[in-house]
C-alpha cells in the first residue's frame, strides 16, 4: 500500500485511493490509525485531483472505524485545506460531504470550525460550487434544525443581498429559493421576505426574474395553510403583479408564471 501510494502513475494512485478505505473495517481501529491513516493523509495531498477526490468520497467508511474524534483531529486540517483546492471538483466533493461531517461532529464544533467555510463557498467563482453550496445549506438545516438556520445561516445569506457585487446578490436569491422549503413561515416572514422583495427592483434583470422564481417557490411552499395563503396574498402577490409589467421580457414571463401559482389556493 505504501509503495502504491507513491506510484509514478497517477491512475494507480487514484485506484488505490478509491479502494484503500475499504481496508479500515477489516483492520479495525488501531491498525487503521497506525497504518492507513498516514496513507490517507498522504493521498489527500496528492497532486492529481482524482486521488484527493477518491479519498474524500470514502470518509464515511473511515469514520465508522476510527471515530469522530480522530477523524476531526486528523482529517479536519486537510479538509479545510482542500476546501480551497484549485480543482473545483475537489471543492465540490468537500461541500457534498459537509452535512455528513456536520452530523458526526455536532453543532458547536461545526459552527466553530466549518461554519465560515460553508458561507465562503457561496462566493466561489465557479457556478457549480455556488449551487452545491446552497444545497449544502439546505441539508445542514435538515441536520441541525430551523432554529439553528435562523441564527447561523439566514442572517449571513440575507446580508449578501445588499452586496455591491451582482454575484453575491444573485447567490442570495438562489440560496433563498433552495432553503425556503426547509424553513418555517415565521422565519420567512421575519427575516427573509423584506430583503428578498427589495431585490425585486434590482437593476440587473437576471436578479429580478430569479426573485420571481423564488417567490413562486415561496407561494408553492406556504399557500397550503390559511396563514401561509394570507401571507402570500399580502406580501408576494402585489410584487409579482408589479413585475408582470417589467421592461424585461424574462422578468414578465417568470412573474406571470409565479403569480398564477401564488393566486391558486392549494389546501
Amino acid at each position: 500500500m505504501r509503495d502504491l501510494s507513491q506510484d509514478s502513475s497517477q491512475h494507480v494512485r487514484a485506484a488505490l485511493a478509491n479502494q484503500i478505505s475499504g481496508l479500515a473495517p477489516l483492520l479495525n481501529k488501531e491498525p487503521t490509525v497506525e497504518h492507513l491513516l498516514p496513507l490517507f493523509l498522504h493521498l489527500l495531498k496528492d497532486d492529481f485531483p482524482d486521488v484527493r477526490l477518491n479519498i474524500i468520497s470514502k470518509l464515511e467508511t473511515v469514520n465508522s472505524v476510527i471515530g469522530v474524534d480522530l477523524l476531526s483531529e486528523s482529517f479536519l486540517p486537510a479538509i479545510v485545506e482542500l476546501a480551497e483546492d484549485k480543482s473545483w471538483r475537489v471543492r465540490q466533493a468537500i461541500i457534498e460531504h459537509i452535512p455528513l461531517l456536520a452530523n458526526q461532529l455536532g453543532k458547536p464544533f461545526f459552527d466553530e470550525q466549518l461554519g465560515a467555510l460553508c458561507m465562503s463557498w457561496l462566493g466561489d467563482t465557479v457556478y457549480s460550487i455556488r449551487e452545491t453550496a446552497t444545497l449544502n445549506l439546505k441539508k445542514l438545516t435538515e441536520v441541525f434544525g430551523v432554529e439553528w438556520a435562523k441564527v447561523a445561516i439566514v442572517p449571513k445569506v440575507m446580508g449578501m443581498g445588499q452586496h455591491s457585487s451582482y454575484l453575491y446578490r444573485m447567490t442570495t436569491v438562489q440560496a433563498i429559493t433552495t432553503i425556503v422549503p426547509s424553513l418555517s413561515l415565521e422565519i420567512v416572514r421575519a427575516e427573509i421576505i423584506g430583503p428578498l422583495l427589495l431585490l425585486a427592483n434590482d437593476p440587473i434583470p437576471n436578479i429580478r426574474f430569479n426573485v420571481a422564481k423564488s417567490l413562486e417557490v415561496l407561494a408553492a411552499t406556504f399557500n397550503k395553510s390559511p396563514e401561509g395563503y394570507e401571507f402570500v396574498q399580502q406580501q408576494i402577490v402585489p410584487v409579482l403583479d408589479q413585475q408582470t409589467n417589467d421592461q424585461d421580457a424574462d422578468v414578465r414571463y417568470f412573474a406571470t408564471r409565479a403569480l398564477q401559482k401564488a393566486q391558486s389556493r392549494e389546501i
